[in-house]
């Protein structure tokens, strides 16, 4: 990366990097100042941070995903009869975490190619859920106490890993379809007829279903909570343009004093860090309450110490680990509604994170391979036994607004963290002892982020008309009134055969495919003139940037130089998942994803400031 210029055309006010010598010099002559300034990414998709940064803001992307990913097993704990078996459950802890970062990685580097994380989905948690609540999978009586369990005789074992092979099947069958529709290319014909409209419900509802989750893991102690909340915020509004001076050495100046961005690149990290240390004080003096029944319990650091000393020092995660899976029809009919939510939900995410990472919009290609790569990690997560499937992570693409670093190298070195992560079981129980009200507080961050994202693709749609209005209101609306009215009456669909029963139940309990539905079907039925509903502006704005097409090239092709190898086979064009490039003049502008679902923005030379939060 050069110093002075980003390769998005942004002027890098924020840091210079030149090898591993410096780390993040304020270049001679420049400061830190003007509203466009505040907006500019420091690191866009392609460039690549020092391997140092990378490390740092890996861990970062980590311990945000890890409140997410963790509370999956400890969730599904509860119906695969592990209440009282923390070593399991640790070994779930590592097995998700594993497979997430192998996930990760095939995303990144293959797949979609955006800065996106993969980790454990809610979606498939529900019909899991309902699954082993059905009378045959009901856990004995006798495994709900602590004092009659034994967690390593046979019978015990046979309980829960009968239970969680049939979760395995069901998962990887269920899988098969996201693999069949991403890549058969059926997501990108579809994606053409989904506006801003549609889009914009979509990617709010993702932060805003999440409000729930969000205030239940703070109010397990409000004081924390907000603590950790004002830190990020101190240190990722108010503090990011003050540099802070770090003794460093190079081979040019020696040990020298280097003015470092510390708050803007670490806001996230800092705050879970200095709360989770104040946490563990609050607990050594015994200030927080150590009777489990006492509000603030769950503040304490120590909830899980004995998981630690339990957890062997190295593990190895592998396919069929928990024996043989089975396949249950209802458990499938119940997954396949979760993949359906969950790939509406990673469409929003893609673009989501495109727009906070200073990338184009992602061309059908592009989407076609992602969802498909999707669902290839859910039929890993299968075999490996997880319990739960994969899918992008909406937590991690608010930290790309947070943090204005949005490089796809940060997301790999994430990828390798969690893996390793994954392979040491203390390392990964250690992280267990994070608070819940920790995590609870950074939600509260992210997840409005992520709502203002979706909220900002109506800019370009004229919100002047009645029409607009109506259909953004009600989809928002009901993507809020339906899922809710839903959890409440849980017994309320009873068509009489099961499966269907699940299938809606695990539908019109996800606020984002409620909000997208309705955004969708109204957005295309509604009578309103293409200006209206933004398709001009988006046309105009992909014909005049001829440099969308060189961007979108360098982030969506595939790696290792092989879309240029497959450039000169004809058929491929005909793949769904592969990009196709015939020959052209360098001045030749026409857009390569003029077929992809297109969120809007200014000319590549603004398009970060579009995004400013």
């Amino acid at each position: 990366m050069a110093p002075d210029k980003e390769s998005n055309g942004l002027d890098n006010i924020a840091f210079e990097a030149d090898g591993a010598e410096h780390f993040f010099e304020i270049p001679e002559g420049k400061a830190l100042s003007g509203e466009n300034d505040r907006d500019k990414l420091v690191y866009c998709v392609t460039d690549v941070p020092p391997w140092y940064l990378c490390i740092i803001l890996g861990i970062q992307h980590y311990l945000t995903a890890f409140g997410g990913i963790v509370s999956i097993p400890l969730i599904l704990s509860q119906g695969l009869c592990l209440q009282h078996d923390g070593l399991t459950q640790s070994h779930l802890i590592s097995t998700i975490f594993f497979v997430s970062g192998l996930c990760t990685l095939l995303q990144v580097i293959f797949g979609i190619r955006l800065p996106i994380l993969q980790g454990g989905t809610f979606s498939l948690l529900v019909p899991c859920l309902a699954l082993l609540s059905t009378p045959e999978w009901e856990c004995p009586a006798w495994t709900q106490n602590a004092t009659l369990v034994n967690t390593s005789s046979p019978v015990f074992i046979q309980v829960w890993q009968s239970r969680i092979r049939v979760l395995q099947g069901s998962i990887m069958v269920g899988s098969l379809f996201q693999v069949v529709v991403g890549f058969s290319g059926l997501i990108g014909l579809f994606m053409r007829f989904i506006g801003p409209l549609t889009i914009a419900p979509t990617i709010s509802l993702i932060g805003l279903s999440l409000y729930d989750s969000a205030g239940m893991n703070a109010g397990n102690h409000w004081g924390i909570a907000a603590m950790t909340t004002c830190m990020i915020v101190l240190f990722s509004q108010y503090l990011r343009h003050i540099p802070v001076p770090f003794p460093t050495y190079s081979k040019t100046k020696k040990f020298h004093t280097s003015k470092i961005y510390i708050f803007q690149i670490l806001p996230v990290l800092l705050g879970i860090t200095l709360s989770w240390l104040i946490c563990y004080i609050l607990t050594v003096t015994n200030v927080l309450p150590s009777d489990s029944s006492q509000y603030g319990y769950l503040a304490r650091t120590d909830i899980k110490g004995d998981v630690i000393g339990r957890a062997p020092w190295f593990t190895f995660p592998y396919p069929g680990q928990w024996g043989l899976p089975t396949v249950s029809l209802a458990g499938v009919f119940g997954i396949l509604a979760g993949v359906i939510s969950s790939m509406i939900e990673s469409v929003g995410d893609y673009h989501a994170c495109a727009r906070l990472s200073g990338a184009p919009p992602p061309p059908k290609h592009a989407i076609n391979r992602g969802i498909g790569m999707e669902g290839l990690g859910c039929l890993l997560a299968g075999a490996w036994g997880t319990g739960n499937g994969t899918t992008s992570f909406s937590e991690n693409v608010g930290v790309l607004g947070i943090t204005k670093v949005g490089s796809r190298s940060v997301i790999i070195a994430s990828g390798f963290l969690m893996i390793i992560m994954g392979l040491f079981g203390k390392i990964a129980a250690i992280f267990t002892t994070i608070p819940t009200p920790i995590i609870g507080g950074m939600f509260l961050v992210m997840f409005g982020v992520i709502a203002a994202a979706g909220v900002s693709n109506l800019q370009y749609t004229d919100m002047n008309s009645s029409r607009n209005i109506f259909i953004f209101g009600f989809s928002m609306f009901t993507g809020l009134v339906i899922p809710n009215w839903t959890l409440k009456n849980p017994t309320a669909i009873t068509t009489g055969i099961v499966e269907i029963d699940q299938v809606m139940q695990v539908l019109l309990t996800t606020s984002m495919f409620v909000g997208g539905f309705f955004g969708f079907i109204l957005d295309n039925t509604i009578p309103g003139t293409k200006r209206e509903r933004g398709i001009i502006a988006w046309n105009k704005t992909h014909e005049e940037d001829s440099n969308v097409t060189i961007e979108s090239d360098e982030v969506y092709n595939l790696p290792f130089n092989l879309s240029a190898r497959l450039s000169s086979v004809p058929w491929v064009r005909y793949i769904p998942f592969c990009p196709y490039q015939p020959s052209r003049s360098p001045s030749d502008g026409t857009p390569e994803s003029s077929g992809s679902l297109h969120v809007l923005k200014e000319t590549s030379t603004d398009i970060v400031a579009s995004v400013g939060l």
